[in-house]
C-alpha cells in the first residue's frame, strides 16, 4: 500500500541550498560568475555514539540519514527511529532510536569501501542478506523505456547549473516520482530509500534510475529496496553484473535518447519499436 506512513519520527527540516555563486577566470582571463555544488560533512550519531561521516550537498539530510541506516541494515522498520535532528553548525545528525537496535557497533569493523563517489560502505550483513531477496518478475516495453528517458531528460537541474553531482530517481512507468542529486550517487540512493520508508512506497512497482555507473553497491541497494529494474545512462562493472544476475535484477545501461543496452534480464524486455532505418550511402564513383 502506498501513502504516508501513520508513524513519523520527529525530524528536523535542515536542507541546504544546492549551489553557491563564485567568481572564476575563464581561459581568456575574464572574470565569470558561476555556480558550484555545495558539499558539507555530516557526522551521524546513533543514541550519542558516532557512526560515520558522510560528504553531502545536504539538500534532504534527514531522509539521507534514514535511508543510510535502512540500506546498511542498522534498522529494518521506521518505528525503530524516534527522531533525526540535523544541526549544520556542528555538522551532525543525531539519531534517537527506540532501543531495539543491537550489534550495529560491532559491524563497524566489518565493512567494504566501495567505488562510489566519495566513500561508500557496504557492511558485511548487507551481503549476507542479499541472496534472500526476491524481486518481482515484470516485463517492460522498449517504447516505455523511451518515454521514461524522455521524462528524465527534464531533470538533472543542479547538474546543468553547476555540474559535479550525480542524480537518482524513483520512477513509475514514465512518471518520475522523485529525483535527487548529490555529490555521491550512494547518497542519492540512500535519500530515496529514506523517502520510500517514510511514504511507504513499494519497490516492486518502481524503476530506479541513476546517472552513475552500475556497481555492486548500486545493485545491492536497489535490490534491497525491492526494485526490479535498474536503469542508468552510464556503464557497469563486472561485479555489478554478477550481483544483478544472482538476484534477477533487470539492468539497463548506456540509456539516453533512443539508445540503451540490456545487460541482464533480456527476457523481461519487449522490443515493440521498429528498428531505426540505416542511412543510405551513395556509391563512390
Amino acid at each position: 500500500m502506498n501513502g504516508i506512513s501513520p508513524y513519523r519520527p520527529l525530524m528536523s527540516q535542515s536542507g541546504l541550498e544546492a549551489t553557491h555563486r563564485i567568481e572564476a577566470l575563464d581561459e581568456q582571463g575574464t572574470p565569470r560568475a558561476i555556480d558550484i555544488a555545495g558539499e558539507r560533512a555530516l557526522t551521524i550519531y546513533i543514541d550519542k555514539v558516532e557512526l560515520l561521516t558522510l560528504m553531502t550537498m545536504g539538500r534532504r539530510p534527514e531522509e539521507l540519514v534514514l535511508g543510510y541506516l535502512l540500506n546498511q541494515g542498522i534498522i529494518d522498520r521506521l518505528e525503530q527511529v524516534r527522531a533525526i535532528q540535523v544541526a549544520w553548525d556542528v555538522e551532525a545528525a543525531a539519531v534517537v532510536t527506540d532501543g531495539s537496535i543491537e550489534g550495529w557497533q560491532e559491524r563497524l569493523g566489518r565493512k567494504t569501501v566501495t567505488t562510489g563517489c566519495g566513500q561508500g560502505t557496504v557492511f558485511a550483513s548487507m551481503m549476507n542478506r542479499f541472496d534472500d531477496i526476491e524481486l518481482a518478475r515484470l516485463r517492460y516495453t522498449q517504447s516505455g523505456i523511451y518515454e521514461l528517458l524522455d521524462s528524465l531528460s527534464r531533470h538533472n537541474e543542479i547538474y546543468r547549473q553547476a555540474g559535479a553531482v550525480h542524480g537518482c530517481a524513483l520512477c513509475r512507468g514514465s512518471e518520475v516520482v522523485d529525483f535527487v542529486e548529490d555529490v555521491g550517487r550512494h547518497n542519492a540512493v540512500d535519500t530515496l530509500a529514506g523517502r520510500m520508508l517514510l511514504d511507504d512506497l513499494q519497490g516492486q512497482e518502481l524503476i530506479f534510475y541513476t546517472t552513475g555507473r552500475l556497481t555492486s553497491e548500486m545493485v545491492i541497494k536497489v535490490a534491497q529496496m525491492g526494485i526490479p529494474l535498474l536503469l542508468s545512462r552510464s556503464g557497469l562493472t563486472q561485479m555489478g553484473l554478477e550481483m544483478a544476475q544472482r538476484v534477477g535484477l533487470t539492468m539497463i545501461g548506456r540509456a539516453k535518447g533512443k539508445h540503451f543496452l540490456v545487460f541482464n534480464g533480456q527476457e523481461n524486455i519487449e522490443f515493440d519499436q521498429p528498428p531505426a532505418p540505416r542511412p543510405v550511402r551513395s556509391a563512390t564513383p
